[in-house]
């Protein structure tokens, strides 16, 4: 930068793979960001605060004055084993979920807080990071009334009332799918070939099958999967076909779970564009119609949110 930035505060999600920042000016348009390998999964505690500054370094040096600036993150950087602990605010919960917490730091020009997740009681469950997403599609829509679905590694379900969050679900249908696909028996038979996309119609029928599979019979997803094995050794079941079967099941099982809860009501579907997908198409299968939202500023949007609410002075 060959000119001073007008850097007025930093936002941060810090999540367990990946690290994103946002450098923002005073009235929090962003002037630049970043998006980092170095997840909190991949560091020990005492690497936090040298990961940040020296992500930080060019946009410290750049701007301008010397006094310290505020930086809010959210995430699992508030997690147990986190770099500081942060306690869940509880349900019912409207934005912004909760007050954030000052994490000590050696370096003069940051002043770190971290927001907290969001914790339910009964049944117990948790989230940090995809409650500030939430804020920032509540700050368009603050008196929004129906479910939000956040798929990803341990997928969200999230019933709001006018703007609150009142419940939600965790599914660790990602997680589920790599342990399989990665560890278990399944793991050679399902193991695409190099360079393929995964994608055609056979795939798509092979998905298709997989969620009605479960989905109708969720009882029984222990035995699908075992004869996932046994139709590749006896019916000559490829490696795609497969795959994309077993992640029909997994999803199927999911919406089993939920798709009375759900069902004729508002459903938004907030994450990444081909997960996005692959969820509406699996939702549309069961007659369950829901709207896809861009998300690529709605975390950003929660953290300001937070910040003009707690530390903007």
């Amino acid at each position: 930068y060959r000119d001073a930035l007008p850097l007025a505060w930093i936002a941060a999600d810090w999540g367990s793979s990946h690290l994103r920042l946002w450098a923002l000016d005073a009235e929090d348009r962003p002037l630049a960001q970043q998006s980092l390998p170095q997840g909190m999964a991949r560091l020990t505690p005492d690497e936090f605060e040298p990961t940040l500054l020296t992500a930080l370094a060019p946009w410290l040096a750049a701007a301008a004055g010397s006094a310290p600036l505020p930086l809010l993150i959210c995430g699992m950087a508030g997690a147990r084993g986190g770099w500081m602990e942060v306690p869940y605010a509880l349900l019912p919960a409207q934005p912004p979920f909760g007050a954030p917490q000052r994490v000590p730091t050696r370096h003069p020009r940051l002043q770190v807080s971290i927001l907290p997740g969001l914790a339910q009681q009964q049944p117990y469950d948790v989230m940090r990071g995809e409650e500030t997403q939430i804020a920032g599609f509540l700050a368009a829509q603050p008196e929004y009334s129906g479910w939000l679905l956040l798929p990803g590694t341990h997928s969200k379900w999230v019933a709001l009332e006018a703007g609150r969050i009142t419940r939600f679900r965790t599914f660790i249908s990602g997680e589920l799918f790599a342990l399989l696909s990665e560890q278990s028996l399944l793991r050679q038979l399902v193991a695409p070939p190099a360079g393929s996309t995964g994608e055609g119609t056979a795939q798509t029928v092979a998905f298709d099958a997989g969620v009605m599979q479960s989905y109708q019979s969720p009882a029984q997803i222990s035995a699908a999967l075992f004869s996932l094995r046994a139709e590749a050794l006896l019916a000559d079941l490829n490696a795609e076909a497969a795959r994309a079967r077993l992640s029909g099941l997994i999803l199927g099982l999911e919406l089993a779970s939920m798709a009375a809860e759900c069902r004729n009501q508002p459903l938004a579907l907030l994450g990444a564009e081909g997960l996005v997908a692959r969820y509406q198409a699996a939702l549309a299968l069961v007659e369950i119609e829901a709207e896809a939202y861009p998300v690529a500023k709605l975390t950003r949007q929660g953290l300001i949110l937070a910040y003009r609410h707690y530390l903007a002075r």
